[in-house]
């Protein structure tokens, strides 16, 4: 099958039957959740994790840089080169004071191809660089299968209307897109319908224990959604949906994948308010609902990851934004992070002048993406040099101790 047509048949149906057992036992409030978290689009980590110490940074960003910690709307400063854009003052800066939260600048892959879909397949593929590379088989799903030969509890989700090809592969992963959540009766009716296409043949059964299992999802989220309402909880964007994730990974689900778009900002980016900083705003405040409602000791064995496919040049453009880069930052979140990390940044670093720019234009890649998730499955899963050559196939493992 044509990748496009595996594609186009992910689209129609909204949840993948691979599910061999259904729906998923309760989990241990002990046992280790992650969620990896891709912002598509590649977004400008310079005004996220802005580096306060340059002067290049200003002269760089006449119009869009972040001022300095003590400025009018100045970055909240993380340590003396460092410092947060200030829209995440009330949800992400509290994690970080507590060492729930991390970043690692100048990361990213070594893809070189800047652009969006094919630096998004090659990250999620986790495969190396050169070579044949299988459009079946994600790292995400490689994690689950060696995960689950070791005979561990593992319940990997996707909340997402199509399989990402990080979860794509062998090991049982179902998927649901969890915007449309509360809007059980007419999914059922679809349900039917699409579930009766399949009768009389080889995908009868999968397709009907695939359509119970979101129904099961749709009535915890129903639940949920009510508990929501009484406590006058907000309802929009993705803070809602990230309660809805933290329902299902506290209960049933401890791997799990979300995309969030519009990070492509290429005009009128803005600097501390306008379009990044209200995605960032809504973006971290999520996260702290996430964080807060997956419960203390649940959030204790808990990482978030997230990653977008690249940087953006550093250097503004004409427009008042910016254009496709290289290098980024990645965030690390959990209530278990190692003290070496969690209020940190770390990571490889250099200092960031114009002569330090990757092709005298982004940032360059020190901390490569398979290396740092590698090392963090290392610790977090105890896992073997063998188990995670077959995840990330002939990389290095990273030294970061996360956790």
């Amino acid at each position: 099958m044509q990748r496009r047509q595996f594609l186009s048949l992910g689209a129609t149906v909204p949840l993948v039957c691979h599910l061999g057992k259904g729906i998923a036992a309760p989990l241990q409030n002990s046992s280790p959740r992650f969620l990896l978290v891709f912002l598509r689009g590649a977004y400008d980590c310079n005004s996220l994790l802005v580096p306060t110490h340059s002067d290049f940074y200003y002269q760089a960003r006449p119009s869009i840089a972040i001022a300095r910690p003590g400025e009018t709307n100045g970055a909240l400063p993380l340590n003396s080169q460092w410092g947060l854009h200030p829209a995440l003052q009330a949800s992400l800066r509290p994690l970080y004071q507590q060492g729930q939260a991390c970043f690692v600048p100048f990361a990213g892959t070594n893809d070189l191809s800047r652009s969006h879909f094919e630096t998004q397949d090659s990250i999620e593929l986790g495969q190396p660089l050169d070579g044949r590379k299988s459009l079946t088989s994600g790292f995400l799903n490689r994690l689950a299968q060696v995960l689950q030969a070791d005979r561990r509890s593992l319940a990997p989700m996707a909340f997402t209307a199509q399989m990402p090809l990080s979860l794509r592969g062998n090991a049982d992963v179902a998927n649901m897109s969890l915007v449309t959540a509360g809007k059980g009766a007419a999914l059922g009716a679809r349900a039917q319908v699409i579930a009766s296409m399949y009768q009389g043949t080889a995908l009868e059964s999968a397709a009907r224990e695939g359509f119970a299992t979101q129904m099961a999802v749709q009535r915890s989220m129903r639940e949920e959604m009510d508990k929501a309402g009484r406590d006058a909880i907000s309802a929009k964007g993705f803070g809602l949906i990230a309660q809805r994730m933290a329902h299902l990974m506290r209960e049933q689900f401890d791997l799990g994948f979300v995309d969030v778009g519009g990070w492509d900002t290429h005009v009128n980016q803005g600097g501390a308010s306008g379009n990044l900083a209200n995605r960032l705003s809504d973006l971290s405040n999520g996260l702290a609902t996430f964080a807060e409602a997956m419960g203390p000791e649940t959030w204790r064995h808990t990482v978030v990851a997230v990653i977008s496919e690249f940087g953006r040049t550093f250097r503004e453009n004409g427009n008042k934004g910016t254009d496709h880069g290289h290098g980024t930052a990645y965030w690390f979140l959990g209530g278990g992070l190692a003290a070496q990390a969690g209020g940190r940044v770390i990571g490889e670093q250099i200092e960031v002048t114009e002569k330090a720019l990757f092709q005298n234009r982004d940032y360059p890649v020190l901390n490569e993406y398979r290396s740092v998730l590698g090392g963090l499955f290392s610790r977090m899963y105890g896992l073997s040099t063998q188990q995670l050559q077959q995840i990330f196939p002939a990389s290095t493992t990273g030294k970061l101790q996360l956790v």
